[in-house]
């Protein structure tokens, strides 16, 4: 990648910055502010360095949400002049751009003179205003993506020791790549949330009305490898009551919420004698239980300051940013998919366009 610290002069220049500020809005509002405060230096560096910058951003699945509450925010927290930076409508409106057209990709790059990608959480996408739009501007990455790529390597480039890695959340089968990976660098995997019902499962035991992966199963050479914790104990939903069972005793009608007590020392006890700590996906179901086990164990993390500790995952971070815990970490990471499909692979598509 070619930093655009790299870029001789910026004066004068006109620069397309793809960003990422998908963020939540609820009711008008948005509720979590966290990639719009990430993707601030870049636009503000560029700024300073004489260029007028022209926006582009995503916001929603479909391209019909209105930017509008995104770009106010940006500008209030940012204090850039308004004549220096235009935002472009939301690129997912355009015709073409999921699908990567060049047709497309040409539009965006007649909006400047370089293009800079500073949006990781979106670079594992091969879409126009990422990768297309390279074909046609000197390209380059901008500050909080070569931040991503410099903290998410250090876990599989000489990590510190020993290393931890926490892995929850659903859809084992797109985690499988990363729990494979691993088992061959960390000293410890731990599996929690809906992962560790595939798991449980796997090994033969009921876990009743569980959230489960029925598209794999878990093979027995990582079922049975030694590097991998499972929780001891759940907390399950049982008919109006939550309680805590032992793994082998959960009953038919009741779905597991979140990991139990004992499992949370467990989990405590191998967090305090590791140096480095990767966590992506809750613990558990913990928007129904103010954050349940996940905050917890986040909390401890975040008051041991001998750990490097890197973050990701969209759910974990949105946690984190509600806790206002964002600076008690070494790293937390925008993305979600993005740093999965990095820490699998070690680059992205969007990332490699750089180039």
């Amino acid at each position: 990648m070619q930093s655009i610290k790299k870029i001789k002069s910026l004066k004068g220049k006109k620069v397309v910055a793809r960003v990422d500020f998908n963020v939540p809005i609820k009711d008008g509002k948005i509720t979590d502010n966290f990639r719009i405060k990430k993707g601030i230096a870049t636009i503000k560096y560029l700024v300073d360095k004489g260029a007028s910058v022209t926006v582009l951003m995503h916001l929603g699945k479909d391209g019909n949400s209105d930017i509008s509450p995104v770009v106010a925010e940006f500008f209030r927290l940012s204090k850039i002049p308004k004549s220096k930076v235009t935002f472009e409508k939301n690129v997912r409106s355009f015709k073409g751009e999921e699908e990567n057209d060049p047709k497309l990709g040409k539009y965006f790059a007649s909006l400047g003179d370089i293009y800079v990608n500073d949006a990781f959480s979106v670079s594992h996408r091969k879409h126009a205003s990422l990768v297309a739009i390279t074909k046609y501007l000197p390209s380059y990455a901008g500050l909080q993506i070569e931040e991503e790529v410099k903290q998410l390597s250090a876990v599989f480039k000489n990590p510190k020791r020993p290393f931890l890695f926490i892995l929850g959340g659903a859809k084992f089968s797109t985690k499988m790549p990363l729990i494979k990976k691993y088992l061959t660098i960390a000293d410890y995997v731990y599996v929690g949330g809906a992962l560790a019902n595939d798991f449980l499962e796997s090994q033969g035991l009921c876990v009743g009305d569980s959230l489960v992966d029925d598209t794999i199963s878990v093979p027995k050479n990582i079922l049975n490898n030694k590097k991998i914790l499972l929780p001891k104990d759940v907390l399950v939903k049982s008919g109006d009551k939550q309680i805590v069972r032992k793994v082998g005793e959960i009953t038919k009608d009741e779905s597991i919420l979140d990991i139990g007590s004992e499992s949370v020392k467990e989990l405590s006890a191998y967090v305090k004698k590791s140096r480095m700590i990767l966590w992506n996906g809750p613990l558990g179901k913990y928007e129904e239980l103010n954050g349940g086990t996940t905050k917890d164990v986040l909390k401890l993390i975040a008051k041991s300051p001998n750990i490097k500790s890197i973050i990701g995952g969209g759910d974990t971070v949105e946690m984190i940013s509600e806790m206002k815990l964002e600076k008690k970490f070494t790293f937390v990471s925008t993305g979600g998919g993005a740093t999965l499909d990095f820490l699998a692979k070690g680059t992205l598509p969007a990332i490699k366009a750089l180039n």
